[in-house]
């Protein structure tokens, strides 16, 4: 008996050397099979990555990272069992005088240790002085912003300063699911080139890093310095607490307050939104109650001690899912000297065709109590497509412009979009402002920013004027850039009833956008755009009310997966994700009966100089 059993400890101890001979052929690592789901791995020969493999089928593994045998961080990562999709990479700079290892929990009910040797993370995980981040998507876009690799969703904690504006995200690095949720960082000049930064939160001992906001203390009132750079966010951790950071280096890099929180309660409540009240000599802060579908504004002289003051919310507009993502804004009505303050509200799900959208209430601010003007049944939306949620304002920003960005996707699907090195793009920014109908009630107007006219490229395609009837009029999409363009288009419906706009290719994918002139609206139907299939909720039909009269005038901005459509004066707009196998070549205008005029049709091909999610992009 004895012989037997030492017979199988010397091949149980031959089969785990022939695991670990494999796992060294990796140069620099060394891998310990310590159970059917559990190894470690050793950093022996460091380079600048280790890169990570993924599949995004697998289950989650949690790796906590040690440095010197002390667990620095924590993260997880859907390491590869059966094909790899992509490599993220893991930044070892950091910890280039400590001895690395990665002890390594994984989800995968492997039964035994032979099993899990045989998941395919073990032969393709390796380091490297380098990682190729350059653009392998069809659909990434091209004027969009987008991160070089990963998952990113809300934007966070966006202002301007010393003439960059700086974007901060949702952000996981180590994969392109939700997860690990950090602040990812880009600047621009521009509004229109984007440059990628290194991430300025991470998740530390209070959780992960969710939403919030930043500003500039011109007048030092934390005492962090003047011109500092604040950041207020949720750390999300067994519970959500409201978390404070710093910079003193323009928003390069943030040092974390040595008291945090700032902000605790018994409720779910998260990202924080903040700006000066200069009425009142104070801080205000705006923080979403989830659950109890409030927003509860705060007080503070100095950024770190706040007072609640008052909530709103509770009965008015969309009920259903949960809020978030607030901002709180005083706005000038259009044509007179008045102005009102507008309360921006995201929720999720309750959107007016499934899912995430951002309803908004204009009203008065006192310094401690927002007041509605509207009824609490009344519902205004932002935006009426399917793809435009968490959208936030920059602070700071030049000559008192409101400019908000937005999360490009939906809740429903935004983790399984047919895009692997990336997840989600942020929509183009776009100015608010607002305008008073005849019944006395305030809308908002939402406009491109002035900076995407800078897209235009020089060979402007000019269709001029003409007549269209039933069986319509076919005009050519530019060819260069995959077709991105914009198209500003004129028309006066006179005796037709609908008027369709159709954006198609020679596969028959089409997106058909229709002014119905019976019901005053504007639809667009992606049901047949192109790939539709990766969720139910994907293929719709969205509507927006469009402004009387027979005349209209429609700006399309179209890009590889997107189709933002903007009423001239910005009195609607809707945003839609598309992903067609081959660019649209052809737009179409038709009617449903009689006669419709186009006053005229230009078609500019967009031009980007320098955007982070093209240019080829060898992270060193």
């Amino acid at each position: 008996m004895n012989v037997k059993r030492n017979l199988v400890a010397l091949l149980f101890l031959l089969w785990m050397s022939v695991g670990l001979c494999a796992a060294q052929n990796q140069e620099g690592l060394k891998v310990h099979y310590l159970g059917a789901n559990h190894s470690l791995i050793q950093v022996v020969s460091p380079r600048k990555y280790l890169l990570l493999p993924v599949e995004e089928a697998a289950p989650e593994a949690t790796i906590h990272v040690l440095v010197n045998n002390k667990v620095e961080r924590t993260l997880t990562v859907r390491l590869a069992m059966n094909r790899v999709d992509y490599r993220v990479p893991f930044d070892l700079a950091p910890y280039e005088t400590g001895k690395v290892s990665l002890d390594v929990h994984t989800g995968n009910s492997r039964a035994n240790v032979r099993d899990a040797m045989e998941d395919a993370c073990w032969s393709d995980i390796c380091l490297s002085d380098t990682f190729d981040a350059s653009n392998s998507e069809a659909f990434r876009p091209l004027f969009h912003h987008t991160p070089r690799y990963g998952w990113m969703n809300d934007p966070n904690g966006m202002f301007y300063k010393d003439g960059v504006y700086h974007l901060c995200f949702q952000y996981n690095p180590y994969g392109s699911m939700w997860g690990n949720l950090s602040w990812g960082h880009s600047t621009s000049t521009d509004l229109v080139n984007w440059k990628a930064e290194e991430p300025v939160l991470v998740p530390d001992g209070l959780g992960m890093i969710f939403s919030g906001s930043c500003v500039v203390d011109k007048e030092n009132t934390a005492g962090f310095g003047k011109d500092a750079v604040v950041a207020i966010y949720t750390s999300a951790g067994a519970s959500q607490i409201q978390s404070l950071a710093y910079s003193l280096d323009n928003g390069r890099t943030f040092k974390t307050y040595e008291n945090n929180p700032i902000i605790t309660s018994d409720k779910e409540c998260r990202d924080p939104n903040m700006f000066w009240h200069a009425e009142s000599g104070r801080w205000i802060l705006v923080l979403a109650a989830a659950l109890e579908r409030e927003m509860w504004i705060y007080s503070s002289p100095d950024l770190k001690n706040w007072k609640k003051e008052s909530s709103f919310g509770r009965g008015y507009g969309c009920q259903e899912g949960v809020w978030e993502c607030p901002d709180l804004m005083q706005l000038p009505v259009r044509g007179t000297d008045e102005k009102k303050w507008v309360l921006i509200c995201n929720i999720n799900p309750g959107g007016p065709f499934g899912g995430s959208a951002a309803q908004y209430f204009v009203g008065d601010f006192d310094g401690k109590t927002f007041t509605c003007d509207t009824k609490p049944e009344v519902t205004k939306w932002m935006d009426y497509g399917k793809d435009h949620y968490a959208t936030v304002s920059w602070s700071n920003a030049p000559d008192d412009r409101h400019t908000v960005i937005a999360w490009m996707s939906n809740w429903q699907y935004a983790n399984n979009v047919p895009t692997k090195q990336y997840r989600s793009a942020n929509s183009l920014p776009r100015d608010l402002g607002l305008y008073k109908v005849g019944d006395g009630d305030y809308y908002l107007t939402t406009v491109p920013a002035p900076e995407t006219l800078a897209l235009r490229g020089k060979k402007t395609m000019d269709y001029g004027a003409f007549s269209v009837g039933k069986n319509g009029v076919a005009k050519k999409l530019p060819v260069a850039n995959n077709g991105i363009c914009e198209v500003n288009l004129e028309l006066d419906a006179r005796t037709a009833g609908k008027v369709n706009i159709t954006l198609s290719n020679l596969k028959g994918e089409q997106t058909v956008l229709t002014y119905n002139l019976t019901d005053n609206s504007f639809g667009m139907d992606r049901t047949r755009s192109g790939l539709t299939d990766f969720s139910k909720d994907f293929p719709a039909i969205t509507l927006a009310p469009a402004p009387q009269g027979r005349k209209q005038h429609l700006r399309l901005f179209i890009d590889r997966c997107s189709i933002e459509a903007f009423d001239g004066e910005g009195r609607f707009v809707m945003t839609n994700l598309v992903f067609p196998t081959e660019p649209y070549t052809t737009l179409s205008i038709s009617t449903d009966k009689g006669r419709c005029r186009v006053g005229n049709l230009t078609v500019y091909p967009l031009e980007v100089e320098n955007n982070l999610t093209i240019k080829k992009n060898i992270v060193k």
